[in-house]
C-alpha cells in the first residue's frame, strides 16, 4: 500500500516498502534449569509422566464409578454418583492438559525465533525449509527419544474417550421405549398435590392467574419416583372461565377455569414453566415453543408440532382437585408417536 506525505497541494513520491520486514530484535535467551542441569530435565520428565498417569487414573476412576455407583432413585445416590463422576472426569482432563503444558514449558526447546515475512508466495526452497522445521520440531518434542513419555501420552489420550463412549453405550437416561410415554401414574380419583410439598390442592384455593406445579398423590411410594415424576409432572393454571375456549370433546376436562397440562414440552421434552398471565401463553425456555393455555395449549410459536397433552380434572366430595383419568395421548416429544 502506497503512503504519501506533505500537504494537499504538494505530494511527495510514494515511499517504497522494504522487500522484507526486518527482525525487530529479541531479548537474550535465559536458559532454564533443565537446559543446564540434566537432573532437572529428568525431574520435568517425571512430572509429565505423573500428570499423564493422573489422567489415566481419572479415566479408570470414572469407569469404576459409572458401574459401581448407580444413581438409583434417591437424591443422595444421584448426588454421590454425579460428584464422583465429575471429579474423575476433572482429573482425566486436568492430567492431560497440565501434562501438555508442562511438556511444552519445561522439556521442549524454548528459544524464540523470528521468521522473516516474504512477499506472498514462497519459493520451493522455503517450502522445503518449512518441512525441515516441522521435522525439527517433531524431533525437538523428544517423542523419538522418550519412549516412556510417548507411551504415557498415547495411553491417556486413548483411554479418555471411554468417558464418553461408555455412558453412551450404557444408555444414559434409562429406557426410551415409546411405550413408557403412553401411560403415567395419573388415574381416576388420584388427587393433585403441589410440588414439592405433596399437599393436596383445593379448587377454592387456586386463584385466577396462579400457576401450581403439580405431582400425583403417592408419588413417593412409586417404584421409581424420579422416573414417574418426569412423566407425570403437570402445570395447573386457573383462568377466568370466560377466557377459556374448549373443544367440544374436552368441555368437561377443566373445573371452573382450572386446567392442567403436561409440563413436558412436545418439542424435545424440556420443562415448560414460564406463564404469561395477560396472554395466557406458556413458554418453553429451551427453544421458545409457545402454547396458548386458553385454547387447548395449541402451539402459537416455535418448533413444537403439537399441543401439550391435557390432564382431565374435576373435584372430589371434599373439594380437592382429582384426575378423571390418565392423559389421553403420549406425553413428551412428538417423535415418540412416529415410533409406534
Amino acid at each position: 500500500m502506497d503512503r504519501y506525505s506533505g500537504s494537499s497541494d504538494e505530494l511527495s513520491a510514494p515511499e517504497e516498502l522494504p522487500d522484507r520486514f526486518q527482525n525487530p530484535g529479541l531479548p537474550p535467551h535465559r536458559p532454564r534449569r533443565g537446559d543446564l542441569d540434566p537432573r532437572a530435565n529428568k525431574t520435568s520428565e517425571r512430572i509429565v509422566l505423573a500428570l499423564f498417569g493422573l489422567s489415566t487414573l481419572g479415566t479408570i476412576g470414572f469407569l469404576v464409578a459409572y458401574f459401581a455407583l448407580p444413581t438409583g432413585t434417591d437424591a443422595g445416590g444421584i448426588q454421590r454418583s454425579t460428584m464422583t463422576l465429575g471429579l474423575a472426569l476433572a482429573f482425566a482432563l486436568l492430567g492431560i492438559g497440565t501434562a501438555a503444558i508442562q511438556w511444552a514449558k519445561s522439556i521442549m526447546n524454548d528459544h524464540e525465533r523470528v521468521e522473516e515475512r516474504h512477499r506472498m508466495e514462497s519459493s520451493p526452497a522455503v517450502r522445503e525449509g518449512a518441512i525441515a522445521n516441522l521435522e525439527a520440531g517433531a524431533a525437538d518434542s523428544g517423542l523419538s527419544r522418550r519412549g516412556l513419555l510417548k507411551s504415557a501420552m498415547i495411553g491417556s489420550l486413548a483411554l479418555f474417550p471411554l468417558t464418553i463412549v461408555v455412558p453412551l453405550i450404557g444408555n444414559i437416561g434409562g429406557n426410551w421405549n415409546v411405550s413408557t410415554f403412553k401411560h403415567t401414574m395419573w388415574k381416576k380419583g388420584l388427587r393433585l398435590t403441589s410440588d414439592p410439598s405433596g399437599r393436596p390442592i383445593r379448587a377454592a384455593d387456586v386463584t385466577i392467574g396462579s400457576v401450581v406445579h403439580v405431582i400425583p398423590d403417592g408419588l413417593d411410594k412409586a417404584a421409581d419416583p424420579m422416573d414417574e415424576k418426569a412423566k407425570a409432572i403437570v402445570l395447573l393454571i386457573r383462568l377466568d372461565p370466560r377466557d377459556l375456549h374448549e373443544a367440544d370433546d374436552r368441555k368437561g376436562w377443566s373445573y371452573n377455569g382450572i386446567v392442567a397440562y403436561s409440563k413436558v414440552c412436545t418439542h424435545v421434552g424440556c420443562p415448560v414453566a414460564l406463564y404469561e398471565q395477560q396472554t395466557h401463553h406458556l413458554l418453553c425456555p429451551c427453544h421458545q415453543s409457545t402454547f396458548d393455555v386458553a385454547n387447548g395449549a395449541k402451539v402459537v410459536f416455535g418448533p413444537a408440532k403439537r399441543p401439550l397433552p391435557q390432564l382431565p380434572i374435576t373435584v372430589d366430595s371434599e373439594g380437592y382437585l382429582v384426575a378423571q383419568s390418565d392423559f389421553h395421548e403420549p406425553i413428551g416429544p412428538s417423535f415418540w408417536e412416529r415410533l409406534r
